[in-house]
């Protein structure tokens, strides 16, 4: 791919994203305190799936081990 190509497709992913969102008619001021909003949040699920995910999968793991056999402890 040249480069044009990828700039071409990187606005028009940006263009997808104002349509999307609807911040085409924001004011400018209003547009980058929407995209400072956003990237916060997306900031903030991607730490905590970063985080919490792997417990939870853990903790699954080892409750659906012991529920279909594979039990740590002596049943006698």
């Amino acid at each position: 791919m040249d480069l044009k190509k990828i700039k071409d497709y990187i606005y028009w992913l940006h263009f997808q994203y104002l349509l999307v969102t609807c911040s085409y008619v924001l004011e400018p001021w209003e547009r980058s305190m929407f995209d400072t909003i956003i990237i916060t949040v997306v900031a903030m699920v991607v730490y905590t799936a970063y985080v919490f995910i792997p417990i939870h999968v853990r903790l699954a793991f080892d409750f659906f081990s012991q529920v279909f056999g594979n039990q740590t402890e002596n049943t006698l």
